[in-house]
């Protein structure tokens, strides 16, 4: 299959999901996971109507997005991001920053924004499968640490974001998903200063169906468009 019938079979099952779950297609936006993929690969899917691209290594976005050639509207960075690469990803202008869990992260990427007169929408990442191997907050402190965020001024929070549990058992993969999203209510109805509960990103290759059944606006998919990654 060529890199623009896949992206063709993705938008069906997008549109298939969406109007079974009483949703507007347009809605939800597509984000192209390119990690490991070369620019001209990149290129190549922005050509087959790809226009949001997510990022996850502050180097890997460094060595490809100022290089692509065709346009895109929007970049995400979807990965950790350490303190110590922040100057680095800012000068790549993200448009979305999908990983905020550390206060101490947000205050230093506040210090440049403030700096640079600039201003920065970010999601912040939830740990909802409680396992070791993963970044994010617990759920039980994501509103405490909203609010601390929320305060620090060129900062936009604008959503959250999960991964979902790696596995075959749907159930528990919607359970993920499901306590983001009462979780998304839940701030959006304290009505906390400075923040906007705009974007729900969850979702991935595997699972990103019951995602949009559980209320997702963005969906991160890279296999499903690339193919199986090569390392």
């Amino acid at each position: 299959m060529s890199l623009e019938n896949n992206i063709e079979e993705v938008r069906k099952k997008i549109k298939n999901v969406s109007l079974k779950a009483n949703r507007n297609p347009n809605d939800i936006k597509l984000l192209a996971v390119t990690k490991t993929r070369t620019a001209e690969t990149i290129d190549e899917a922005l050509h087959s109507s790809i226009e949001f691209i997510g990022e996850n290594k502050v180097q890997e976005a460094e060595n490809k997005i100022p290089f692509l050639k065709e346009n895109f509207k929007e970049f995400h960075f979807i990965g950790h991001l350490q303190s110590n690469k922040i100057n680095k990803l800012m000068k790549l202008n993200p448009d979305l920053i999908h990983s905020i869990e550390k206060y101490s992260t947000a205050e230093k990427l506040n210090s440049y924004l403030i700096q640079h007169s600039q201003y920065q929408d970010v999601l912040i990442e939830v740990n909802t499968s409680g396992e070791e191997s993963k970044f994010g907050l617990k759920p039980s402190e994501t509103v405490q640490f909203i609010t601390s965020v929320s305060k620090l001024p060129n900062i936009r929070i604008k959503g959250l974001m999960t991964i979902g549990l790696f596995t075959a058992e749907e159930t528990a993969i919607r359970n993920c998903f499901i306590k983001l999203r009462k979780l998304f209510e839940q701030i959006k109805a304290a009505n906390i200063p400075n923040v906007e509960m705009k974007y729900l990103s969850m979702g991935m290759s595997n699972d990103f169906e019951i995602a949009i059944e559980e209320g997702a606006n963005i969906i991160r998919l890279g296999t499903v468009i690339f193919g199986a990654r090569n390392y």
